[in-house]
């Protein structure tokens, strides 16, 4: 028997090498539904989905040349579901121009090293000494699915094996419709979920979960991560109810909750006229249809501004988890005449892609405020990070959550599916986000001590920063004050002044005379 699981162990890793050559599908940046448990990625109610076809707003369609990536949904925040880490993005879709890069090299050595059958050989032995010995008894498949999961565990906090289920329900997250309590969450390794964000009206939101949560139980049950198995203990059927255990940070005890389920519909997008002049678009996640409801929405707005139309646009991406990368490749499109918008480097450099803005700003040049918070990540992060670097938009509010990694779904056979972190996100000036996060131009005081751990750098097992890492994490800017505070910028922006608050001399201290240095 030893003899034949140690045959059986060396044929399926013999077979890895060919198929690791060819480049496996990407998974888009993932925009999740809320109750998702991108996994950064933060996860909600539901796996991410792969990328649907979406159509792109009404401007010339560049040809991009990805490489041949099958997109899957977001590295980050799962919904009511276990994922771990948040949304995972990938590339794929409409938006922008994509370009591969792909480069002589040795990309294949690593895949075509030995295989170390000292370590198989050692599993193995390990598997039967369980398997044998262990108090209660465990069947083989148990044994084997453990120890693939075990497999991905420790490579990062987005990693991750699906099964079937779990790959099932990782498809809905962009197509805005599943049965949970729209929240965003991200499954920790003790089995229990940091809330990313409860979804803009969703049941979870209006039982007062809040960004920063920690569920540590459901109906009772403490977590554990044989818990997250399947659809997840959050999701359900519509009109039943689910009662969760909540830590929140400045609360004694813990908040006992209860959340009835619904069918979350997620409408992505929404915008109005904050004042005269001035529009405010709110991109809660970036699904299929987002970009298309994005660009529609700007140009409802400047029809209704009237005249040349408005004469700027806040941009509210906080507690925005990502999700379809595809889509914040093209919102930014949108609001681009030229230039970079993000590009992903791996180890296998034919994976390696860039995407670039093609002409068509829907705003004409007019003033752009992106608002984030710790909350915004992954596809959010692209977005600001690719305005910024293109001098587009001035980024107001908190430091980012700083997920910057790329997913890639590898479907089984069997129907289960790997999610395996392959690349890192770069913006156009070569700024890795990773464990980084965005610290915005203008940094808004949310009135609160920063969300202890609520950022990729807490995370055990993140993925190392291209530098040094983030300083503080970020805060959650909830409510209104601070979409207050970005507008004031908006408009000193469109009176021809900077994004900055004024400089005002303190009392008493009189102007330097000329020629001072």
């Amino acid at each position: 028997m030893r003899a034949s699981l140690l045959t059986l162990a060396l044929a399926s890793l013999l077979a890895l090498p060919a198929a690791a050559q060819t480049p496996p599908p990407a998974e888009p940046e993932e925009a999740t539904p809320v109750d998702r448990a991108s996994q950064d990625d933060p996860v909600r109610d539901a796996p991410e989905p792969g990328a649907p076809e979406q159509d792109a707003p009404e401007q010339e369609a560049p040809e991009q040349d990805p490489p041949e990536q099958e997109t899957s949904p977001q590295d980050g925040p799962a919904q009511d579901g276990p994922a771990r880490g948040t949304d995972t993005d990938v590339p794929a879709g409409t938006g922008g121009t994509a370009t591969g890069d792909p480069t002589d090299g040795d990309d294949g050595e690593t895949a075509n090293s030995a295989v170390p059958l000292d370590e198989i050989t050692r599993f193995v032995l390990v598997f039967n000494a369980v398997r044998a010995g262990h108090v209660d008894e465990v069947g083989d498949r148990e044994l084997m699915q453990a120890a693939i999961r075990g497999l991905l565990l420790d490579l990062d906090p987005h990693s991750a094996y699906l099964q079937r289920s779990d790959a099932e329900a990782f498809e809905e997250g962009t197509t805005g419709a599943y049965e949970g309590i729209g929240v965003e969450v991200m499954q920790l390794p003790d089995g229990s979920m940091r809330v990313i964000s409860p979804m803009d009206g969703s049941p979870a939101q209006r039982a007062g979960i809040r960004s920063g949560d920690v569920i540590t139980a459901v109906d009772g049950q403490a977590l554990t991560p044989a818990s997250h198995e399947g659809r997840g203990p959050l999701r359900g059927p519509p009109g039943t109810e689910v009662g969760v255990t909540v830590l929140r940070e400045g609360e004694a005890e813990p908040l006992e909750l209860r959340v009835a389920r619904e069918v979350i519909r997620t409408a992505s997008v929404r915008g109005s006229i904050r004042e005269p002049g001035f529009g405010l678009v709110r991109i809660a996640s970036f699904q299929a249809d987002t970009a298309t409801d994005f660009a529609a929405t700007v140009d409802r707005l400047n029809g209704e501004a009237g005249g040349n139309g408005l004469r700027g646009l806040l941009l509210d991406l906080r507690s925005n988890p990502g999700g379809l990368l595809t889509s914040a490749v093209q919102i930014a499109d949108d609001l681009l005449e030229s230039g970079g918008i993000v590009s992903t480097r791996g180890r296998i450099q034919v994976g390696d892609t860039s995407f670039n803005a093609t002409p068509g700003d829907r705003m004409q040049g007019r003033p752009v405020v992106v608002l984030v918070d710790a909350g915004s990540a992954s596809a959010s992060e692209v977005l600001a990070g690719a305005l910024r670097d293109n001098e587009r938009a001035c980024i107001v509010g908190s430091r980012t959550f700083g997920k910057g990694s790329v997913q890639t779904l590898l479907p089984l056979d069997n129907g289960d599916a790997v999610k395996l972190t392959t690349a890192r996100y770069y913006t156009p000036g070569g700024t890795s986000i990773q464990a980084r996060g965005i610290e915005p131009d203008l940094v808004i005081d949310g009135k609160g001590a920063p969300a202890s751990g609520y950022a990729e750098s807490a995370l055990p097992g993140h993925l190392a920063a291209d530098g040094e890492e983030g300083g503080r994490p970020g805060q959650v800017l909830d409510g209104d004050e601070p979409v207050k505070a970005a507008m004031d910028a908006l408009r000193r922006l469109a009176s021809g002044g900077t994004c900055a608050l004024p400089v005002t001399p303190a009392a008493g201290t009189a102007p330097p005379a000329d020629g001072a240095q």
